[in-house]
């Protein structure tokens, strides 16, 4: 069994914003290991979120980011349950964050459940197509389709992304810590991205 140290309980505080008791709880059960902690508390949060996901998102805010160089534009709608949450600093400062995920990764859509079906058929048709002649058996391929599919998911769906400032940490992730810590249900409504000599296609 680790010895949790007081220092160790700090750094996963400082990390993660979760009570000391729950960070002291999260190292005993994951005997020290600061990563499993750290996704030990997580999965905490998510079940905090689970309890609010289907309460309605009526307030929040729209919110814009613009490149320095003038040329790239983000316009996000990120929306809370309460006005309270919506003014807060941490509301603010995770609508900034997506905007920069959108700006540098270009993420087509919000989830998974927003990409349309002719548009996963097209996919699996195209994946399909690749491997036809591997040689390997249909039930492999099914996989190998499956699994591009995945990766497709992760790439253009926003909230799948891995988030482009902290490596293991996707945008979903961000989310459900700000849900976990307001105790409110908040989601991605809708956004745009325009960069200049980009076509809408």
């Amino acid at each position: 069994m680790a010895e949790i140290t007081s220092d160790m309980v700090k750094k996963l505080r400082d990390a993660t914003q979760a009570g000391m008791m729950d960070c002291k709880r999260a190292l005993v059960e994951t005997e020290g290991d600061f990563e499993l902690a750290k996704d030990y508390l997580r999965k905490k949060g998510i079940l905090k979120a689970d309890k609010v996901s289907g309460r309605e998102t009526g307030e929040g805010i729209v919110y814009s980011y613009i490149h320095h160089n003038g040329k790239l534009g983000v316009l996000l709608e990120l929306n809370c349950v309460t006005d309270f949450v919506a003014r807060t600093e941490d509301f603010k400062e995770l609508a900034h964050r997506i905007s920069l995920q959108l700006a540098a990764m270009g993420a087509r859509y919000i989830s998974r459940e927003h990409v349309p079906a002719e548009k996963i058929a097209k996919e699996k048709e195209i994946y399909a197509e690749q491997v036809k002649d591997s040689g390997k058996p249909a039930h492999i391929v099914e996989k190998i389709v499956e699994s591009k599919l995945e990766s497709f998911f992760k790439d253009n769906c926003l909230v799948e992304q891995e988030y482009v400032f902290e490596s293991g940490k996707t945008v979903n992730d961000l989310i459900v810590e700000l849900i976990a810590k307001t105790g409110e249900n908040i989601k991605i409504n809708r956004f745009v991205r325009w960069q200049i000599g980009e076509s809408d296609n």
